[in-house]
């Protein structure tokens, strides 16, 4: 008998782990023993905040990362193979979206595996909850080109789409380059299109706030230089 791989959400930040995970989801993790992680180290930090049972030393913790050789994933299903039930774990939020995991959920899926996505936040679904833009049509497109030239053509093609479908479009960059994609959609975009900053979401320094470019203009520049935040443009 295979074992289940159970997809567990982390925090987006520092808190308690009780405040955005259900008791149920605490519950299942302190019963786990083997775990996929992003990075073991911060993936050790918020095992030990879930309170597990066990020493943290004696839990098995396996790297996937953009790092981990597509040949190594076949690996990373042993426990499973035996029987036993496996964590996949996310840096923050959700695992598999918008994450290396997702390689390695698609594995199981082709192996038969029993796959349990698990409630916790997604940063993604809190940040369109909140903008007050389209959440009937939506999609998100990961990040955006850094070549400035590429970047242009990207939010053009965006901005149409948007305007054409009436889709909210999502996307996201690395904290330190928040102000880079920030100014590129004040440059390139049309003054109505309404976007939507979603930063720190579901912590105590938590800001979304959404006006048009037009006004995104004649505003201070946000403070969230190296804050994760989710973009949103609807045209």
């Amino acid at each position: 008998m295979r074992g289940s791989l159970y997809l567990i959400p982390v925090p987006l930040g520092p808190g308690k782990c009780e405040a955005v995970l259900p008791p149920a989801v605490l519950e299942q993790v302190r019963q786990l023993r083997h775990f996929v992680v992003e990075h073991a180290r911060t993936a050790r930090a918020f095992l030990k905040a879930v309170g597990m049972p066990v020493p943290i030393q004696e839990l098995s913790l396996s790297e996937l990362n953009e790092h981990t050789r597509k040949e190594a994933l076949e690996a990373l299903l042993a426990p499973l193979l035996q029987g036993l039930d496996l964590g996949l774990l996310s840096e923050a939020g959700c695992p598999a979206v918008a994450d290396p995991g997702a390689e390695l959920v698609a594995l199981a899926q082709a192996r038969s595996i029993r796959v349990i996505p698990m409630i916790g936040p997604s940063s993604l679904l809190l940040a369109l909850m909140a903008s007050g833009l389209d959440g009937q049509r939506f999609a998100f497109h990961g990040y955006l080109p850094a070549k400035e030239e590429e970047r242009r053509q990207a939010i053009k093609q965006l901005e149409n789409e948007s305007r054409k479908l009436r889709q909210t479009q999502l996307c996201i960059e690395t904290p330190y380059r928040n102000k880079a994609l920030f100014e590129a959609l004040l440059q390139h975009g049309q003054p109505s299109t309404r976007l939507c900053l979603a930063t720190d979401l579901t912590l105590p320094t938590e800001s979304i706030r959404t006006m048009s470019l037009g006004d995104w203009r004649r505003q201070p520049p946000p403070d969230f230089e190296r804050r994760p935040t989710v973009f949103l443009l609807l045209a």
